[in-house]
């Protein structure tokens, strides 16, 4: 009773609660909330303590002292620590809702395709634990495919490839429902990963998570261009043979070269998907083309490559990276008519 007193002064709310970032979607108000899933921990007299959230949170990697802690909760688009996930959600909850205490919101939450019903669990427990009234979860594929506007609902196949920060989601969808979908665990952070081990291979120099992300974010690239190097990037790191600072330039060619891994995976991921699909959706998939979601689809000639991969159209949608959130506001605002795409309704 208290909780629906409380849910008549609740805004409903969909979170994309991604690896990299996790987006909020405000009924009536659209997309309120852009942070980071990031959670600044400090423990103290065997205690810990919540230190900061998100952007702030994110500005204190690889920069803090041994007592505190910079964690990501989600791994691979599932919780991987429920403590620290309930407080970031509870902490988006009263974002929204200025800070107040007293609210009992209903949300549907994004989930991988591929997530267990022990993971499914764990991020409806969190939700609850948080304060939501009431809790609804949604496939990441089937938010990004409905935010890209795919006919998801009509008797024809469409096809969405979401490039998270932690996953590569890849489906193919009719009627409402995911007729074939393949999740692996390729994505942004991975892309970093590689350009991190890349350089050090090469240069012999150390650098962040953080520095990587800047290089994939201004000269990251699918395949090296046709014009030699192609663009530069400086960057700073720790030469591992002098172990003093050392600044340096990569190329996209050399980015290209690095990402070539993570890329190939995507690319067989999304041949293996077309090979389990029916005849009939595929034919209409030749016709509609595949559509690009998530951060991953902003790197430079990733619809080509899919391209030439599969001899299909490939397109990136309108603001991939809001995709996800805006498809579960969708269903949110549309619950009684999507509500085959939603899962608990």
């Amino acid at each position: 009773m208290i909780s629906k007193l409380f849910g008549l002064f609740s805004a409903d709310m969909a979170i994309d609660l991604g690896t990299a970032n996790t987006l909020v979607y405000v009924k009536g108000r659209g997309v309120v909330l852009d942070e980071p899933s990031v959670v600044a921990v400090v423990d103290e007299k065997r205690k810990s303590r919540i230190l900061a959230v998100g952007e702030q949170a994110k500005r204190m990697i690889g920069r803090t002292p041994g007592n505190i802690r910079a964690v990501r909760p989600m791994r691979g688009g599932v919780i991987a620590d429920f403590m620290i996930a309930e407080e970031m959600i509870k902490h988006l909850i009263r974002e929204v809702h200025n800070r107040g205490q007293f609210t009992s919101p209903r949300v549907i939450v994004t989930v991988p395709s591929g997530s267990t019903a022990v993971e499914r669990r764990s991020v409806r427990e969190a939700a609850e634990a948080a304060g939501a009234r009431q809790v609804f979860l949604i496939e990441d594929a089937m938010a990004s495919a409905i935010g890209a506007g795919l006919p998801v609902t009509e008797a024809r196949g469409s096809m969405v490839v979401d490039i998270g920060g932690g996953t590569t989601e890849v489906a193919v969808l009719s009627l409402g429902s995911i007729v074939y979908a393949r999740s692996v665990d390729v994505g942004g952070h991975f892309m970093d990963e590689a350009i991190v081990a890349y350089v050090r291979r090469v240069h012999n120099v150390l650098i962040g998570d953080a520095n990587a992300e800047e290089i994939k974010n201004a000269i990251g690239v699918a395949k090296a261009p046709s014009d030699g190097e192609g663009r530069t990037f400086e960057v700073r790191g720790r030469d591992l043979v002098s172990g003093v600072p050392r600044a340096l330039t990569v190329s996209e060619a050399q980015i290209a070269s690095s990402l070539a891994e993570p890329v190939g995976t995507i690319t067989e991921t999304v041949k293996t998907v077309l090979e389990h699909t029916a005849p009939e959706l595929a034919a209409d998939i030749v016709d509609t083309g595949i559509a690009l979601t998530g951060g991953g689809a902003l790197l430079g000639g990733m619809t080509s490559v899919l391209s030439d991969a599969t001899g299909l159209p490939v397109t990136v949608a309108e603001e991939p990276l809001l995709c996800g959130v805006r498809g579960a506001g969708r269903a949110l605002e549309e619950l009684k008519s999507l509500k085959s795409v939603v899962v608990g309704y």
